[in-house]
């Protein structure tokens, strides 16, 4: 790169076409997300504008570079997250050693053509904490990838060998003492509550294998009340929806630990279902396990959801809500001294008036 804040990148002829997307989506997606300027001719990206600028537009091409050279798909979204990690990564230092590349092509479980892989910086480190952890914390808002993500890495885990089952659970809350009066057997009414579950195991495995592996065993899906009184080894275990648990619950479960297992907790603490105002136990286990080791909290915030894109401005805007409503809550109101004016409103004054 030139002191004039200029830059040419020459983009391998067969990267090109992928780097550009149809029609220069990709280009265009580029070109309102940076603020240097981007000229294209040929096969040469030359970059202009404010030195900074033109430094993170270069790294940002450079790195679209490489997914497209590796054969991965760019698109727009593509191109929005590499814009946003590498942001990220200049906000917090000149040292920051962030590769969208590297995080958007890591694999993690394929099936028929289709990849499990994240989506954002945050996944990643997500991701990277369940490798080198027994006990992970995934904690973020609904559409974040925490669930699937845990998930993926189960399925990955079971055909690697590392462990021979998979336990998926999560609290039955909402059914609460009104389950005894839904229809069906105690398996038809609980498993709406584990349907999630099930959805998320499908797209990662053939259809035809999860029936054989859930009757074999390897595979177990089931409320959280059936956790009690075991000993879980050789398993990769997921508790979902874990805002909905007690803090006694949230120990019982944690203690299920057995040897050779992996734990993921996920949940979201601002969407808790518990009656009567009870404690999360997602909320307080931080408190207690902060300083454990082989425990880590990984958090996701609205700029990793994977859903539609507006998913994450209700996400943001519910925030802003709930944070005005707490302050206007803890408001000291004003208290007037002022004679009243108006007519008085009590029961007799409304019974004269309607007469």
């Amino acid at each position: 790169m030139t002191g004039d804040g200029t830059s040419r990148i020459v983009v391998p002829e067969a990267a090109l076409l992928a780097l550009l997307g149809k029609r220069d989506e990709n280009l265009r997606e580029a070109e309102g997300l940076l603020d240097a300027d981007v000229h294209v001719r040929g096969n040469e990206v030359t970059l202009t504008g404010e030195p900074a600028d033109v430094a993170l537009a270069e790294r940002v091409f450079a790195e679209l570079v490489v997914l497209a050279s590796r054969g991965q798909q760019v698109d727009p979204d593509a191109v929005r997250r590499s814009v946003r990690m590498l942001r990220e990564d200049a906000d917090e230092g000149p040292d920051g050693a962030v590769s969208p590349a590297e995080v958007l092509s890591l694999d993690i479980v394929s099936r028929r053509g289709r990849t499990v892989r994240p989506k954002t910086l945050n996944q990643k480190r997500y991701v990277d904490a369940i490798d080198v952890n027994t006990i992970v914390f995934g904690i973020g808002p609904a559409g974040t990838g925490k669930t699937y993500l845990a998930m993926a890495k189960a399925v990955q885990a079971l055909q690697a060998k590392q462990v021979n089952r998979i336990i998926l659970t999560r609290p039955a809350v909402e059914a609460g003492e009104r389950l005894g009066f839904l229809p069906g057997t105690l398996s038809e009414k609980i498993d709406p509550y584990l349907r999630p579950l099930y959805d998320a195991l499908h797209d990662m495995l053939d259809a035809e294998s999860v029936p054989k592996l859930m009757a074999a065993g390897t595979i177990e899906i089931a409320p959280l009340a059936y956790m009690r009184g075991r000993s879980l080894n050789d398993a990769f275990i997921i508790l979902d929806e874990a805002q909905n648990t007690t803090p006694e619950q949230m120990k019982m479960f944690l203690t299920r630990l057995g040897y050779n297992s992996k734990m993921v907790v996920t949940g979201d603490v601002t969407q808790v279902d518990l009656p009567g105002g009870s404690t999360s136990g997602l909320r307080v286990v931080r408190d207690i396990l902060d300083d454990v080791d082989d425990v880590e909290f990984a958090e996701l915030t609205s700029q990793d959801v994977v859903r539609h894109r507006l998913v994450a401005d209700i996400i943001d805007a519910y925030g802003r809500y709930d944070a005005a409503q707490a302050r206007t809550q803890h408001r000291p109101q004003a208290v007037s001294s002022a004679p009243r004016t108006g007519p008085p409103t009590g029961p007799r004054n409304r019974e004269r008036r309607g007469r």
